[in-house]
């Protein structure tokens, strides 16, 4: 077997992606979904529409000349959780199973979560942490998720992912989406967010929420409304926000070290992309990020789960 296509079609971003077994290689192509200046997200509807129309673009350029698909997989939800169901997926799950069977071709469903761990081991060069018997933790930091993940390799399903802490309250990608709205930032706010917070030099005492390997992050939004009403500048703002979200992280990171014992640590999705963030936990443990790219939605590690499960990754 050779190429292995993966289909994400998760909230805001349509992604595919490419794994060649042959050469280890991949290549991948995503868009976002378009949301209009001012709003705060998109509904589901309108997801799925922007999902049915730019998914097929992206394929028919994205394949061409590829050649022969020997496995597809898919995002068929967010969690593999009870009650974990959003309809963008089932954009990427019709697509996927007409191309497996069009192509006579293997197929498989996973999940979103899955896919942003396995891109992330990818980046990392981390792959290894699959074919051991110890678990490691991971972190999937995005705008619907805050959640600290006990991962053990898994033969049949590849991990066994447990989820051991997450936020109570407000998401830490909702939290960077609504200080960045208040900023005049346009949705989704944090890379420009990240722009802002590298120009402040200010200096802050974090003193993030934690209880037991849980946290609270609803208080992001309070401080930092009162921060902007005070006259606070925005660099000074947007830098606040970021090292909250930081510090919370790395208490649960702590936390959880301390319970479970030392094991690596990886660091995925959207939010884990900012550079800020990354430096405040990079001496607390024996930690992984990944590069930018494979941080925020995308199918790689959708498409490498296919490869996982046919016995393929290099």
């Amino acid at each position: 077997m050779s190429l292995f296509l993966g289909i994400d079609t998760s909230n805001y971003t349509t992604s595919c992606a490419l794994y060649d077994s042959e050469t280890g290689k991949v290549d991948s192509v995503k868009k976002l979904l378009p949301v209009k200046s001012g709003e705060k997200g998109i509904r589901q509807s309108d997801a799925v529409f922007h999902h049915t129309k730019q998914l097929p673009e992206l394929m028919q350029q994205f394949l061409l000349g590829k050649g022969e698909i020997s496995c597809v997989s898919y995002s068929c939800a967010p969690r593999d959780v009870q009650g974990s169901y959003m309809p963008c997926f089932l954009v990427g799950e019709c697509t996927a199973r007409c191309v497996a069977a069009a192509c006579g071709a293997k197929c498989y469903a996973t999940y979103h979560q899955m896919g942003h761990i396995l891109a992330a081991l990818y980046s990392c060069k981390r792959l290894d942490l699959l074919k051991s018997n110890k678990s490691f933790l991971a972190f999937h930091i995005s705008g619907g998720t805050t959640d600290m993940l006990l991962c053990t390799p898994d033969k049949s399903e590849v991990l066994d992912i447990k989820q051991i802490g997450c936020s109570l309250d407000l998401k830490a990608g909702q939290a960077v989406d609504r200080v960045g709205l208040m900023l005049g930032l346009d949705f989704p706010c944090g890379a420009q967010l990240e722009k802002l917070a590298v120009k402040s030099s200010g200096s802050f005492t974090v003193k993030p929420v934690i209880r037991g390997l849980d946290c609270s992050l609803s208080g992001i939004e309070n401080k930092c409304r009162d921060m902007i009403n005070a006259g606070r500048s925005a660099e000074d703002t947007a830098r606040f926000c970021l090292e909250y979200i930081g510090g919370t992280v790395r208490g649960m990171t702590l936390a959880a070290i301390k319970e479970y014992g030392e094991m690596p640590v990886v660091y995925a999705g959207g939010v884990m992309s900012d550079r800020l963030i990354k430096d405040m936990l990079t001496p607390v443990c024996d930690g992984y990020f990944a590069q930018p790219e494979y941080s925020c939605d995308n199918a790689v590690g959708v498409a490498l789960y296919g490869a996982i499960r046919e016995d393929a990754l290099l």
